[in-house]
């Protein structure tokens, strides 16, 4: 039996190799963008207030380039404490940098850390949070969210993941994001996490 496809909304290379690697996991099969053809200026702005409401607006652009199949989107970030809950939602553009990939991200944690210098260990806690949006030919949704706790690092360790992973510890582990296997990671992972909650729903969805 062929694997159900999904077409997941992002661009963003590191996010999709993870949603291919936990979607594998439970024989769905992710696919690109790019893949399915969809064209680059369909790009939507992610001008909501909260992960839920830009997740919500990507799933909506995402369903009407791609109606006839399942789709997922989402909008994920780190929120700390420290800095009253930023980046948030503007996570992936907290350093204003345009464009994606390492350069982009390591602007981006460079800010953070230049926000966080000289706040204490005890004060740095913060979590990734990742809220999903996953919409069917027949006019099927489902949301779910998911969180991972941890704390920033004074300065970044290991060379896997994307983001702000390097200086990201999950709460109780010894390595960072960025130190962790893939299978690991997603493991814990705020977007493991939301898949988890929302992957029992789509199976009794599907029993239908």
């Amino acid at each position: 039996m062929k694997a159900m496809k999904v077409l997941i909304a992002t661009r963003n290379a590191g996010k999709l190799a993870e949603y291919r690697a936990i979607l594998a996991g439970l024989g769905l099969e992710a696919i690109s963008l790019d893949e399915a053809g969809v064209d680059p200026s369909r790009d939507v702005a992610e001008d909501g207030e909260t992960f839920e409401q830009n997740a919500h607006i990507k799933a909506i652009a995402l369903q009407e380039a791609f109606p006839a199949g399942w789709t997922l989107a989402d909008d994920s970030g780190l929120s700390v404490d420290a800095l009253g809950g930023r980046p948030g939602v503007y996570s992936a553009r907290f350093a204003g940098v345009e464009g994606k990939g390492p350069r982009v991200d390591r602007a981006n944690l460079d800010q953070l850390l230049a926000e966080l210098e000289g706040t204490p260990e005890e004060r740095r806690s913060a979590r990734f949070v990742c809220a999903i949006e996953m919409r069917g030919p027949a006019g099927e949704v489902l949301t779910a969210r998911g969180a991972c706790e941890g704390r920033i690092l004074c300065a970044p360790r290991g060379t896997g993941g994307f983001g702000y992973d390097p200086v990201f510890l999950p709460v109780g582990g010894d390595r960072t994001m960025a130190e962790l296997p893939m299978e690991q990671k997603n493991h814990i992972s705020h977007r493991g996490k939301a898949l988890a909650v929302l992957m029992p729903k789509l199976a009794q969805l599907l029993q239908r």
